[in-house]
Formats: C-alpha cells, structure tokens, sequence
C-alpha cells in the first residue's frame, strides 16, 4: 500500500528533463519535468506515479488513459479538438482519453500531479 494524501508531493523528485523529451511541443517558458514512479514504468501497461512541471505552456498527444489528481500548484488545461478549457488546482481530478490533444498552461512556479496511467 502506497498512502497518498491532498497535498502530498514526495520529495525530491528525480530530473526528467525537459517534457519536449517526453513528446511534447513547448510553446512558452522551460517546462521542466521532474517525478518519481510508484508503481510500473512508463511503458508498462499499467503504471502510477507523480509528475512535476516548471510554468510555461506545452502541447501534447496523450499517450494513455490518464486519471490524475492535483497534488501541488495549479495548471490550465485545454481539449484542443473539443475547446473545452478548464482550471486544476489541488485535490482536483481528471481522466483524459488516449489521444486527446491538450494545451497545458503552467502559470505558477511548479504543478505536480499523482497520476494512474494506462495505455
């Protein structure tokens, strides 16, 4: 068992560069990535862990099934096929579908999520 609190962030996170190494397209700032995996690898089939960004913005495709849930910061994220856009601060929740496009916004200094991915 792995006990995830509101507002709990482990620290530190390791370094995972910058998310453009994670496939997406930086638009503004340095979109630094950080985390630290719980459960599985990034490939696996299943996995859970956290996931940590510096402010700017980015685009992606997800890669997977996504539940996650705001554990540090706030973050703006955008459907960019349907416009929905919509504000994430923590204790806030989100599934997105593999294969949405999403617009994130980072305005503050860091955003950190707990996440169950599944591709």
């Amino acid at each position: 068992m792995f006990a995830i609190t509101q507002g709990f962030c482990p620290s530190p996170l390791e370094d995972w560069g910058s998310v453009a190494a994670l496939g997406s397209e930086i638009l503004d700032g340095d979109c630094l990535a950080s985390g630290l995996m719980v459960h599985g690898t990034p490939d696996a089939p299943v996995s859970c862990g956290f996931f940590a960004c510096t402010r700017g913005s980015f685009r992606m495709v997800y890669p997977f099934n996504e539940h996650a849930t705001v554990v540090e910061g706030e973050v703006t994220l955008t459907n960019e096929a349907t416009g929905e856009t919509r504000t994430y601060g923590v204790g806030d929740s989100w599934f997105i579908a593999k294969g949405t496009p999403i617009l994130w916004r980072i305005d503050v200094g860091r955003f950190a999520k707990n996440y169950m991915a599944a591709v």
